[in-house]
């Protein structure tokens, strides 16, 4: 199961698109509440998590992604359980992918140390010892990252090329009519 952790003031375009193609993908994704069932983000749309951030069964993690947002963002930094999930899936070789301000979490934790990354413009000094890459989203190893809202299509393309080979990516994109 890939889990993405909602925290309050998560970007939505950054959630719900990748959350689409994946699910298009044939790729299991659950939201996950960190504050809740309900999570309202940045430009205040609610969505119904599928669960909260304590039914998390990590023995099925098979990634985690974290979308950005600043709210989010820091909704993430506060809860240990959510930063303990992204370690543990870290220190067990699944996929960790982040968007926006979101890689700046991964910094922290050292996850993106001497990694290919990307983030948001203006964030670049939050990044550690990452190599910032020029792209809307880049994947080095199980880390995926990538740019800002505008690139949440680019971002969930990668991951579903990570997850199920660059065909099923492509697949969904001629679906969806990336021109």
């Amino acid at each position: 199961m890939i889990y993405m952790l909602l925290g309050t003031g998560f970007e939505e375009t950054e959630a719900v698109a990748p959350l689409d193609l994946l699910r298009r993908a044939g790729i299991p994704v659950a939201t996950v509440g960190i504050c809740g069932s309900i999570v309202t983000g940045s430009h205040g749309i609610g969505i119904q998590a599928d669960m909260e951030l304590g039914q998390v069964d990590p023995t099925a993690l098979e990634g985690v992604i974290l979308p950005g947002g600043l709210g989010g963002v820091a909704s993430i930094r506060a809860s240990q359980a959510a930063l303990d999930l992204v370690r543990f899936a870290w220190e067990n070789g699944k996929l960790i992918a982040a968007i926006c301000a979101a890689p700046t979490i991964l910094a922290e934790l050292g996850i993106t140390h001497g990694k290919n990354a990307v983030c948001y413009p203006g964030c670049e000094d939050q990044m550690g010892s990452a190599q910032i890459a020029g792209s809307a989203a880049v994947t080095d190893g199980n880390v995926i990252t990538g740019a800002s809202a505008g690139c949440a299509v680019a971002f969930a393309l990668e991951i579903i090329a990570y997850l199920k080979g660059r065909e099923t990516a492509d697949t969904v994109a001629r679906q969806i009519i990336i021109r």
